[in-house]
């Protein structure tokens, strides 16, 4: 872009020192060109040395730039100039000095060249004709011979006839000229008006991602104030109250010394609740970090996963992932997953299903999971808004997604099945490697091909397991429980 810049810079001045140039050139010639071919005592140099002399003052004062050429933004490439202004009192001048000029010596008549250039450049609407006819008159005269060469009535009709001729072949390879010049000038402000709006474009695609990041950050320290509520009111319902019961079964084992059964009965229910509160607090430390994304990308965690569920429920599973592979935000990452498996949990718990397809799709903009079951199905406007102490259920879900600026819908009909599908921004793992540099390293593309259909890795020593390229199929299917969310009813 920087060499574009300097050439047309270049081409610009030199068109504007052509410009100015031009008058001069046609008086050198005739001044060169009239001594050599017709030897002219002084009188002749007394009179044309000071209309040559004034002749180019004339043109230099009208065409002399008040600013650089190559800071113009008109249409001409003098700059700003007197004849920009004043052109039809320019041209008038120049004519009027050809004239005498030509008078004195036809080989004056190369300041056409200057009358042709400057009559388009510098007249306006139709008097450029005027100017071209002008010059071409002057011309046509200047080659009949001039004042050297009186003409006669019958040559008249030859001069009228070379002066159309001058006036269509020199005026005419002059206006094209003219416009093919002002096509490049044109053509040359749309780049440059394309190249400032890329720039903007470029500006707002860079200010839009830093705002989608802090946005992001935002939801994730929101997300982290929901979880650590949602935490608190889990321990105080849960593990705080087990608790709480513990030290009230043992209290009362103390107070029932004198009665072995009812003491060890006691002691019974303090063991059982101590292992439940146990049983809780493993829950709770779990739903915080998947261990299984910690050493694996999404989709072999998201397959391992699947695996343990299918080998669990007998539920046959088949694990898809397409697209380009990569890296996303750790915050990301983690909703998928948590959403696959409050899926499949609930497939597991709600009536019906054999089969599950769950397919993980990374698109350019967005990552897509979906998650479909052939179960009992169940009316999504029907299902109940989430309550205390209700786990992750659909709702949860839901939120989870919305946090990190996703979107969740759900579709399904009593006997027609479910299908869960959950999207979020793919936004790329070192966006957050700042505050997460590990999350860079769960995923990533396929070497060899990035842009196939990507299977999810799973162990092929693993029972129930099909490798076939393009897909995973996990389980006996000879079991028939569950459906996806089913009303999201106890959904834990």
């Amino acid at each position: 872009m920087a060499d574009d810049a300097r050439l047309d810079a270049r081409t610009r001045r030199f068109d504007a020192v052509a410009d100015r140039v031009v008058p001069y050139f046609g008086l050198g010639l005739g001044t060169v060109i009239t001594p050599v071919v017709h030897p002219a005592g002084a009188r002749f140099w007394l009179a044309a040395g000071p209309l040559v002399a004034a002749s180019a003052a004339w043109s230099w004062w009208f065409t002399r730039p008040r600013r650089r050429p190559s800071d113009s933004t008109g249409p001409h490439p003098a700059g700003d100039c007197l004849a920009n202004r004043y052109g039809g009192l320019y041209i008038a001048g120049l004519l009027g000095f050809m004239a005498v000029l030509v008078y004195l010596s036809p080989f004056y008549g190369f300041q056409a060249f200057a009358g042709y250039v400057h009559s388009v450049t510098y007249l306006r609407r139709y008097w450029p004709a005027a100017g071209v006819i002008g010059t071409a008159a002057m011309a046509a005269y200047a080659q009949l011979g001039g004042a050297w060469n009186p003409l006669s009535t019958a040559e008249l009709g030859g001069l009228a006839a070379l002066t159309v001729v001058n006036a269509l072949v020199g005026g005419g390879f002059t206006y094209l000229g003219y416009f093919t010049t002002q096509q490049s000038e044109r053509r040359r402000q749309v780049i440059a008006e394309l190249n400032e709006a890329n720039r903007r474009l470029a500006e707002s695609l860079a200010e839009n991602a830093a705002l989608h990041a802090r946005l992001m950050e935002r939801a994730r320290e929101a997300g982290m104030l929901d979880e650590r509520a949602r935490l608190a009111r889990e321990i105080h319902d849960t593990i705080a109250q087990g608790l709480a019961g513990v030290v009230a079964q043992l209290e009362a084992a103390d107070a029932a010394e004198g009665d072995p059964v009812l003491r060890q009965r006691h002691l019974d229910a303090a063991r059982a609740l101590a292992r439940e509160s146990l049983a809780e607090a493993r829950r709770s430390v779990q739903a915080l970090t998947p261990a299984r994304l910690v050493d694996a990308r999404l989709p072999e965690a998201i397959a391992d996963m699947a695996t343990a569920w299918a080998q669990t429920t007998q539920v046959t599973v088949h694990v898809q992932t397409t697209g380009d592979v990569r890296a996303l935000l750790p915050e990301l990452e983690v909703t998928l997953f948590r959403v696959a498996q409050e899926a499949l949990t609930n497939v597991g718990k709600h009536a019906g299903a054999t089969t599950v397809w769950l397919t993980l799709t990374y698109m350019e903009d967005v990552v897509v999971l979906d998650v479909r079951d052939d179960g009992v199905g169940f009316d999504p406007g029907a299902r109940p808004g989430p309550t205390a102490g209700a786990g992750y259920g659909l709702s949860t879900m839901e939120q989870r997604v919305l946090r990190v600026s996703g979107t969740f819908t759900v579709e399904s009909a009593p006997g027609e099945g479910t299908a869960v599908s959950a999207s979020v921004p793919a936004i790329p793992a070192e966006a957050g490697a700042a505050s997460d540099p590990a999350g860079a390293d769960r995923t990533g593309t396929d070497a060899a091909d990035p842009d196939r259909t990507v299977t999810d890795a799973v162990d092929p020593d693993r029972p129930g397991v099909d490798t076939r390229p393009g897909r995973t199929v996990i389980g006996s299917g000879l079991a028939r429980t569950g459906a996806v969310g089913a009303a999201d009813r106890g959904a834990a």
